[in-house]
């Protein structure tokens, strides 16, 4: 004990006497590291009786947090002194400007995004918005999709809870909210996140979707193709070519998927468009009656039409991008070119 009281008074002493960091950290590793100078003494403590031990290992402890202590107090006084000796000595010229830069911009995706709704809000059409954690019932009951569909399979949907809960597939989620809410006629489109585990140079395991429907009597797939024939050309320019081929989509019937002349290759054929000259931009259809059942509405007295565009694939499209993953890199020399 005696020599243990001689090493705190030699080690207060010692570190009241250091006058800069690096000093104070070589001594706090001899007197508290591993193989210091504390450690070595306490191997003493096996030679006490078993009686005095726990005695002694208190007062051990007492002298490390005395001597941490004055380390620490210690390095807050160099700490400050070190500021006030930089602060002393540098020169600040408050009058100096500082560094300019240039003003932010939008996102690709976002600036398809705006450019997305103002089309479609110009043709009468509102924005409505919905949850991306979903039930089963309005990612897919409601929507007429089969218990033995395919896409509830664990491998394309995130399922959350055990699978009572699901990170949404699509915004046709909110076309249900919507017609569950509101009574007909209805022109909305949805726009926001979705999830699906896919992912190569055109998927995205995360991406941006807009949903958009129209409900009203007498509407026919002809008011479906001169409205997407419309947001194309405003979108894309008058030359761009379309077509539609059929399709299966369990909320819609007759369903159909609808391509653009590539913008990359010109209809030429590329990597981006398989060599075909024509990519796949959105899936569309009339709404199928089921899907009005399930929420109330008469089948007989109300039709309607919906479909569901992926933005990064437009905006890939748009700006000639042969890669959807450049859209989520975040990389700031392909983002400054937008």
């Amino acid at each position: 004990m005696e020599d243990l009281k001689a090493l705190e008074l030699g080690a207060i002493e010692e570190i009241g006497a250091v006058s800069t960091g690096e000093e104070l950290e070589k001594l706090r590793v001899r007197l508290l590291g591993k193989k210091g100078d504390i450690t070595s003494l306490m191997k003493g403590i096996s030679k006490l009786p078993p009686d005095e031990r726990p005695k002694a290992g208190a007062e051990f402890n007492k002298v490390k947090v005395s001597i941490s202590s004055a380390i620490e107090k210690k390095s807050a006084a160099i700490k400050a002194q070190e500021l006030s000796a930089r602060l002393n000595d540098e020169i600040f010229d408050i009058t100096i400007s500082g560094k300019p830069y240039g003003p932010g911009h939008f996102h690709p995706s976002c600036d398809i995004m705006d450019e997305f709704i103002d089309i479609f809000v110009g043709l009468g059409f509102c924005v409505e918005e919905g949850p991306e954690v979903e039930t089963d019932e309005y990612n897919f009951q409601r929507l007429n999709f089969p218990d033995d569909h395919p896409a509830r399979d664990m491998q394309d949907t995130f399922y959350l809870q055990n699978g009572k809960r699901l990170l949404r597939t699509h915004t046709s989620t909110v076309q249900v909210h919507t017609m569950l809410k509101k009574k007909p006629p209805l022109a909305v489109i949805a726009p926001g996140r979705v999830y699906r585990l896919d992912s190569d140079i055109t998927h995205s395991p995360v991406f941006h979707q807009v949903e958009g429907f129209l409900i009203d009597k007498n509407v026919t797939f002809a008011h479906l193709k001169g409205t997407l024939e419309l947001f194309v050309h405003r979108l894309y320019g008058k030359n761009t070519k379309l077509r539609f081929r059929p399709s299966f989509f369990p909320f819609t019937e007759p369903s159909a998927e609808m391509d653009i002349s590539c913008q990359l290759c010109g209809g030429k054929g590329c990597r981006l468009c398989k060599g075909t000259g024509w990519i796949e931009i959105l899936g569309a259809g009339m709404i199928d009656p089921n899907v009005f059942k399930a929420v109330g509405y008469d089948p007989e007295e109300w039709t309607g039409f919906a479909f569901g565009c992926g933005i990064e694939r437009v905006a890939m499209l748009k700006y000639s991008i042969d890669d959807i993953r450049l859209l989520f890199g975040n990389d700031k020399r392909f983002l400054s070119q937008f």
